[in-house]
């Protein structure tokens, strides 16, 4: 019986709490819309989150898969990657791992199906799989024997879920269906499941082939892999790092050296090859963790101005209805059940603020995907999950607990009975005006803790469009990607003819005024690096020369691409049918074999074979930023795009290229239905794909700049608006509680400008106390951001002056107001009101 009087008492309440809400509509929406931006962008940030950091990986027991990467410090590399041999001695020597493979992305061409398409291939060993451990929704996994290169029949393909169903509608009867890839002859022998992706690669693979790897034919110096592994149970990352630091010495010993190659093992031991072992998530995650958690905190910090205004948006309620409960105290009422009734109605205003604001995220989410950048990881996952509806109506909850309890103990606890009659006419105490007060001041704190964020980034953005990228008037440039059939036409020199062929034809078309082909762009991610030997560069012994980017190039790669000729000239195709030998190479790499670049001039460069020929310097270029804007310009060597005596091949040819082609049609589809049908005349088996523009490729490697500085600039304004209205409320607030005071100034001869400058000061001296602990706490937190600034830092003076000019104009605005309107107040109106 007590339990049902008691939710019956609660039921009174919240009909009561609504009825009241009702009756000051104004209020209420400014409450439930100002909590709801605050949940909603914190709802929808925090989704990002989740999906990205926070929700485990599609896969079984998934914190036991790890990455195993190898550092060279001896050369001064992050990851060697991995190779056939260290993948056998692992796989038989180990004492960590219960499965342990290799796998590597390759280009197919799928042919005899329309036109010919270019497939994106995951290549794997035996063990990746396994150590994923999911199932093919439809057939198998290849079986140990298909993995061994002397399996006979048909090679077998697994279909992804996404491929099977463009491809074959979702055909059943796809399964087992016989494929011509790279002419040669495949048979599907699996497809993937819906939600089976592999790890966070972009794109996602279309097929994945076994890898046939011949022990007997492999040697130390193959590092194109990447390895992936499952831990025994019980095993920690940091147990199979010393296992695998373990076996490296064995590595060493076992296997042949690669032929031709003018190494020692004492030489590749002086690379200090070791193990990184980590865990997946960390791997996929990589740097994008401190960037969303920044962002986090910076929406995080909204919902606390939000908090705070809406918590003064009730003080002020409350101080509104001091008489009302004064009047109730007097009558007998229990404070206890006062308090309750303002509690619920803070509670109603928490729900409503929290659905509302869930609505709000669900739009934002699909703001924040389009504007998200797309190397964020796990981005085709992120969504509002349970957990993320958990926190949605946690943060409701708690907010309710911030201002609720804040009006239930300051006003229905404290109540004064001898208010009853004046509360009308009175001034807010001090004791309510300091808390007012407070809350407008941390407002101010944080918006100004995010407004300097946001110029920080600004700063940044405004620094890394400032650097020189290394080409021009990147929305000139079309580009795509062509792979020639090496099936078919297996002769290098043969590929280039055709290659020739093609770029002539594609220079004729209207409005192009240059065309090449190149193995990789600047920021497409596409990378190779070798080690290059100087003729007449004394080298102690043992000591490998230093890795330099390398890329393979046409005749008018750098016209195309806008990059300077700094002295010499560009390759030829003269250079090109005598054998290649010739090379161009970056700026920076020519300062090192001469104080001048044209000292470079005349060099001899080489691969450490010893077999590779040497190849005359004969030009050098602006140095380009290959991996992005933040990355410094690398030491890079351009060879032509076809060499003989190179890798130890008579011939050595670039059949996957990247067209590069300059043009004011670029980013147009009919110039590149003009460039599929000049490829397609020279050879219609040949797919074109990924067309974008250099811009494209630009804009991606700011991407991310331009994600946290939009996230940011949201923040702190959503901060800085809702810091304006806390002070503009206060200062409004005390103007109207001193309306009689000010009447009676007037009356006797008070001028208006002081007036007006009285309460323009006062709000002006809560901007002041909040500023100065706003650039405190900016300077404590501005440490954090290091990683994502570029050529600023985290205490720029200009970015501190920026963000506190803004913040005290918008606050002196917000006083201004109400206190020009308090400097004409008509004193004989207000006398008479009295």
């Amino acid at each position: 019986m007590h339990v049902v009087s008691y939710f019956d008492s609660v039921g009174r309440d919240l009909r009561f709490a609504l009825r009241a809400l009702l009756r000051r509509p104004a209020f209420a929406s400014a409450a439930v819309v100002t909590l709801a931006l605050g949940i909603g962008a914190t709802t929808a940030i925090f989704s990002v989150v989740y999906s990205v950091l926070i929700k485990p990986l599609p896969y079984p027991n998934a914190d036991d898969l790890v990455t195993i990467r190898h550092p060279a410090a001896g050369l001064n590399i992050d990851d060697m990657g991995a190779g056939p041999t260290m993948y056998f001695t692992y796989r038989d020597e180990n004492r960590t791992f219960a499965d342990v493979g290799l796998w590597q992305t390759a280009g197919e061409t799928l042919t005899g199906f329309g036109e010919p398409e270019r497939l994106t291939a995951l290549r794997v060993t035996d063990g990746t799989l396994q150590a994923l451990g999911v199932q093919p929704m439809r057939g198998r996994w290849f079986t140990q024997q298909e993995y061994r290169p002397s399996a006979e029949g048909p090679e077998p393909v697994i279909l992804t879920y996404a491929f099977w169903q463009r491809r074959f509608g979702g055909d059943e009867a796809g399964v087992e269906r016989e494929l011509s890839i790279d002419s040669r002859p495949s048979q599907i022998v699996g497809v993937m499941p819906p939600g089976f992706r592999f790890l966070d690669l972009t794109p996602q693979p279309d097929v994945i082939v076994a890898a046939r790897l011949d022990p007997a034919k492999q040697v130390i110096g193959e590092f194109g892999y990447h390895m992936l592994a499952r831990l025994k149970s019980g095993v920690t990352p940091d147990e199979a790092r010393a296992d695998v630091d373990r076996m490296l010495p064995i590595w060493l010993r076992a296997w042949p050296l690669y032929p031709g190659v003018s190494l020692s093992r004492d030489a590749i031991a002086n690379w200090r090859i070791s193990a990184d072992v980590r865990p997946l998530r960390d791997d996929v995650v990589g740097t994008v963790a401190s960037t969303l958690w920044v962002i986090m905190g910076a929406i995080g910090a909204v919902l606390l101005v939000a908090c705070a205004n809406v918590a003064n948006l009730m003080l002020v309620r409350a101080d509104a209805r001091r008489e009302e409960l004064a009047l109730r105290r007097a009558l007998g009422a229990v404070p206890r059940r006062i308090a309750r009734e303002l509690f619920v109605e803070s509670l109603c205003l928490g729900a409503a603020g929290g659905l509302l604001g869930l609505l709000l995220a669900y739009v934002g989410l699909r703001v924040l995907i389009a504007v998200a950048p797309s190397d964020l990881p796990r981005l085709q996952e992120i969504s509002v999950y349970p957990p993320v509806l958990e926190f949605t109506v946690a943060v409701s909850l708690a907010s309710t607990l911030v201002f609720g309890s804040i009006t239930a103990l300051k006003h229905a606890l404290a109540v004064d009975t001898a208010t009853i009659g004046r509360a009308r006419g009175s001034s807010a105490s001090r004791e309510r005006s300091a808390t007012r007060n407070t809350l407008v001041v941390a407002q101010v704190a944080l918006a100004l803790v995010l407004a300097v964020s946001a110029a920080l980034m600004i700063r940044t953005f405004q620094s890394l469009r400032d650097v020189e990228p290394g080409f021009t008037e990147p929305a000139a440039i079309q580009t795509a990607r062509l792979w020639m059939p090496n099936a078919l036409t297996p002769d290098p020199k043969q590929d280039t003819r055709a290659q020739h062929e093609m770029l002539d034809r594609i220079a004729a078309l209207p409005g192009v005024a240059s065309a090449a082909f190149a193995s990789a762009l600047p920021m497409d991610g596409q990378r190779g690096r070798t080690s290059v030997v100087v003729e007449g560069q004394a080298l102690a012994p043992g000591v490998t020369p230093p890795p330099r980017e390398m890329k393979f190039v046409s005749p008018g790669y750098f016209e195309a691409m806008g990059t300077r000729l700094l002295v010499g000239r560009d390759v030829s195709w003269s250079d090109i049918e005598a054998g290649g030998r010739v090379a161009l190479i970056s700026e920076d790499f020519a300062r090192e074999l001469a104080p001048d670049p044209a000292g470079a001039l005349g060099k001899r460069i080489r691969l450490p074979l010893q077999s590779d020929a040497w190849r005359e310097v004969i030009g050098v270029v602006e140095n380009v930023h290959e991996d992005g804007l933040y990355e410094e310009a690398r030491s890079t060597v351009y060879w032509p795009l076809l060499m003989e005596s190179f890798l130890n091949r008579p011939a050595f040819g670039t059949p996957a290229a990247a067209l590069v082609i300059r043009s004011k049609r670029a980013g147009t589809a009919s110039l590149m239905g003009d460039v599929r049908q000049a490829v397609s005349s020279v050879n219609a088996n040949v797919p074109l794909a990924q067309p974008r523009t250099m811009q494209e490729l630009y804009a991606g490697s700011l991407a991310r700049t331009s994600f946290v500085l939009v996230m940011l600039a949201i923040a702190g304004g959503m901060a800085l608006a809702l810091g304006v209205v806390g002070i503009y409320g206060v200062i409004a607030y005390v103007v109207s509680q001193r309306k009689r005071e000010i009447g009676i100034r007037s009356a006797l001869g008070a001028d208006p400008g002081r007036l007006e400058r009285m309460f323009l000061l006062q709000g002006l001296a809560l901007c002041g106390v909040g500023a100065l602990a706003g650039l405190a706490s900016a300077a404590a937190l501005g440490r954090s951001m290091s990683s994502l600034l570029f050529g600023v830092g985290p205490m720029d003076p200009a970015a501190y002056a920026a963000a506190l000019a803004v913040t005290v104009a918008a606050a002196a605005l917000a006083a201004y107001l109400p206190a020009r309107r308090a400097a004409k107040v008509d004193p004989v109106e207000t006398l008479k009101a009295e």
